[in-house]
C-alpha cells in the first residue's frame, strides 16, 4: 500500500479503477479497506476511480499519541486531496467520514465538487451526548471490557433488529465483531467533537450533497439525518430500511445504488 505525507503525518492510501475519482472517508475505528467489501467494486464497475485510506489512528498510517479533534482529521484529508490532486472531488463519507466531508465541504468549497454524507448528523440530541460521554468514560477508565462483550456492546448500538432477530446473521456479525476488535488502533479517534451543533456552518455548503440515512440507525437515527440534510441548501434525502448504523455492510445494494444514482448526476 502506498504512502503520502500530509499535515505531518504518514497516511496510508489505495487508488483502483479507472474514471474520475471519488474519495471515501472511513468512520471512527475503521480501517479504509471496509470500503472495499461492497463500495469500492460497485464504484469501479460504475466507470469511477476510487481513493481509500487509512485516518489517523487506523495502522498502517501513523497513530500519533494524544486526542484527536475534527480539525486534525478534516486537515489530514485535505492535505491528501492537495497531495493526489483530487480536487474539486467528488467525496463519500461514513459517520465520522461524513462529518469531515460535511467540514471540508464547507470550509474549503473549492476542493469538493459533490458529497455522499452517509449515517451522518448535523448534530447531537440528549441521547446522542450521552452515548458520547458514556463512550469516553469507558474510555478512561482502567479496566477494559472482554473482546466478546465489546462485540455484543458493537452489534446492538450499530445493527438492525432485523439483523440481530437472524440468528445466522447474528451469529456470524458477532464473530466478525469480536475478531475486528483486535486491529491496531489508536484511542485518539474516541475523543473527536461528534457532539456540536454544526447546522448554521452546513448552510455554507454549495457543493450538491446526498445524505443517506438508515431507519435503524441509533448512532446517527432518521430525524437527525432529515435536519441534516435541510440545513445543506442543494440536498437530497435517502432513507434505507432494515438498516443501522453499519448499513453500508448490512445493505450494501441500496446503499451503492443511492451513491452511484447521484454522484452520475454531479
Amino acid at each position: 500500500m502506498p504512502y503520502l505525507h500530509a499535515n505531518g503525518i504518514r497516511l496510508s492510501y489505495e487508488r483502483t479503477g479507472r474514471g474520475e475519482s471519488v474519495l471515501l472517508i472511513m468512520g471512527s475505528g475503521a480501517a479504509g479497506r471496509v470500503w472495499t467489501l461492497h463500495q469500492t467494486p460497485a464504484l469501479n464497475q460504475a466507470g469511477y476511480e476510487t481513493v481509500t485510506f487509512d485516518n489517523r489512528g487506523i495502522a498502517p498510517s501513523d497513530a500519533p499519541a494524544g486526542k484527536y479533534s475534527l480539525e486534525d482529521m478534516v486537515a489530514d484529508t485535505t492535505g491528501l486531496i492537495e497531495a493526489l490532486d483530487l480536487g474539486p472531488c467528488r467525496i463519500v463519507g461514513l459517520s465520522l467520514g461524513a462529518l469531515i466531508a460535511q467540514e471540508i465541504a464547507a470550509h474549503h468549497p473549492h476542493m469538493v465538487r459533490s458529497a455522499v454524507l452517509i449515517a451522518s448528523r448535523a448534530r447531537s440530541d440528549a441521547i446522542r451526548r450521552a452515548q458520547t460521554e458514556a463512550d469516553r468514560a469507558m474510555q478512561e477508565s482502567a479496566g477494559s471490557s472482554p473482546p466478546a462483550y465489546r462485540a455484543l456492546n458493537t452489534a446492538i448500538q450499530m445493527l438492525s433488529p432485523t439483523t440481530l432477530n437472524d440468528d445466522d446473521a447474528a451469529a456470524m456479525w458477532l464473530e466478525i465483531l469480536e475478531l475486528s476488535g483486535d486491529v491496531d488502533t489508536a484511542d485518539g479517534q474516541a475523543w473527536v467533537d461528534l457532539a456540536g451543533d454544526r447546522r448554521a456552518e452546513l448552510r455554507k455548503i454549495v457543493a450538491p450533497c446526498r445524505v443517506v440515512s438508515f431507519a435503524d440507525d441509533l448512532i446517527a437515527p432518521p430525524h437527525l439525518a432529515a435536519e441534516l440534510a435541510e440545513c445543506i441548501p442543494n440536498c437530497d434525502l435517502v432513507e434505507i430500511p432494515a438498516a443501522g448504523h453499519l448499513g453500508h455492510l448490512e445493505r450494501p445494494e441500496e446503499v451503492n445504488s443511492a451513491i452511484i444514482e447521484f454522484l452520475d448526476k454531479y
